[in-house]
This record gives structure tokens, sequence and C-alpha cells, in this order.
């Protein structure tokens, strides 16, 4: 579940998605799994060969891909995030979620 962005922000990664475009959509998360991760960024494309080829110059391999929801995305957390969200020039979307 997303939590801390509207549903307009979601429906435009949405959007952006079906339409084969890279989209990326930040939100809180928690997961047990990963302390010290509260954030985690979905990039989504439903052009899977464009999602991969996005993902191979970052080093993200193909069935790392989330399928689950209809909308295919890597989810990017802990330093992968930061670094990614950093290179894309799109920082802004996770500096929002950290303390000041």
């Amino acid at each position: 579940m997303a939590f801390g962005i509207t549903r307009d922000e979601l429906n435009e990664w949405k959007r952006h998605v079906k339409n084969e475009q890279i989209a990326f959509l930040t939100h809180y998360w928690v997961d047990k799994r990963f302390p010290g991760c509260n954030t985690v960024t979905k990039v989504g494309c439903s052009n899977i060969n464009t999602l991969v080829e996005w993902g191979k110059q970052y080093g993200l391999r193909e069935e790392w891909i989330d399928l689950k929801e209809g909308y295919p995305h890597y989810d990017l957390f802990g330093n992968h995030e930061y670094e990614i969200l950093k290179k894309e020039g799109l920082l802004e979307q996770l500096m929002r979620f950290k303390k000041a």
C-alpha cells in the first residue's frame, strides 16, 4: 500500500506506465525484511523490453521486475533507490519523505 502520495500522483504514474513510458513513483513503505528503509520507488513501464533495457544501466535484473499488480515495475529502496534517483535527476521524489 502506498502512503504519502495523492491519488492523482498514483494515477499519473499508472497512466505513464500504461503508455509504455518509464515512470517513477516514490512513497512511504515499511517492510520488516528491510530495516532502515522507509521508502520505495517503483520504476514502471508496461513495455517489459523497455523496462529491462532501462534497468540494465543500473545492474537491475529482469527477474526482479514485479508483475503482480498489472503495472510491471522494479522496486528500488535503500542505496539503490538513492543512487538511481540521483542519476535520473529525481532526488526530490525521495527527499520529500526524508526528515530534515
